[in-house]
Parts: C-alpha cells; sequence; structure tokens
C-alpha cells in the first residue's frame, strides 16, 4: 500500500509510446505557460486501473537544465499534492512546459496547473473519461 502523497516512479509515465498515445487519444488544455493532455491509458502493461500517473515534458527552450529540473519538481509537487485528487481514477496526464515557465514562482504554476486540471476534469466527464480504452 503506498502512502497518499508519495510519488513513485509507478505514478510516472516511461514510453514515449505512452505520452504519445495520450497527446493523440487525449483531451487537451493550453495555458500560458503549459499544455496539458489527459486520457486513460488503459491496455498499458503498467497501468493500474486506479492509478493516476504523470508525464512531465521540459524542452531546452525552458532554460538550462537547472531551470528545467525546477519546472519538472514543482509540477510533480502539485500534482502530487492536488492534482491527482481532481482527475478521475486511472487518468493518466502529460505536462508539456513552454518557454516562460522557468521563470515562474511555485504559487503561479500551482494556479495554472489547478486550473488545467479542472478544465482537463470537465472535459473528461463530459467526453467519457474512459471512452478512449477501445481507440487505438
Amino acid at each position: 500500500m503506498r502512502a497518499q502523497l508519495s510519488f513513485a516512479a509507478a505514478d510516472r509515465l516511461h514510453r514515449s509510446a505512452e505520452f504519445i498515445r495520450l497527446q493523440r487519444i487525449g483531451v487537451r488544455f493550453e495555458s500560458p505557460h503549459f499544455v496539458l493532455y489527459a486520457g486513460n491509458l488503459a491496455g498499458y502493461p503498467d497501468d493500474e486501473p486506479s492509478r493516476s500517473r504523470l508525464g512531465v515534458t521540459v524542452s531546452r527552450r525552458v532554460g538550462i537544465a537547472v531551470a528545467r529540473n525546477r519546472v519538472k519538481r514543482r509540477v510533480r509537487e502539485i500534482f502530487r499534492r492536488v492534482i491527482r485528487d481532481k482527475l478521475p481514477a486511472g487518468a493518466s496526464i502529460v505536462v508539456i512546459a513552454r518557454a516562460g515557465a522557468a521563470t515562474l514562482a511555485s504559487p503561479a504554476i500551482d494556479n495554472e496547473l489547478i486550473m488545467a486540471a479542472r478544465n482537463l476534469s470537465g472535459r473528461m466527464a463530459a467526453k467519457g473519461a474512459f471512452a478512449f480504452a477501445g481507440r487505438k
């Protein structure tokens, strides 16, 4: 049994195929500094039906390695504390940082991602969160 606020390797998306599939079939939301995709990856070997997973992509356009890693840590932290509970069980999410994300303070990143998670969960509910399972 995992702790409620843990963030283990099983809580992450690892394969590029998982990232690409979510971008292809998931619901999308854009904020000024982030692009988010959310959906269900049912059918993947590592996917547990009740586990929400996160994938983070931060390109070199965002900044130097220190800045990119800081953005990734902040995104993982807000996912762990808040966003995971706002998504339907089993939903996976990909967060792509845009240029300028490294200059944001933690509260600004939190606000942007929380607003995006609310929007995504509403879109997933309207579209049917698990309607993606059968599509390839």
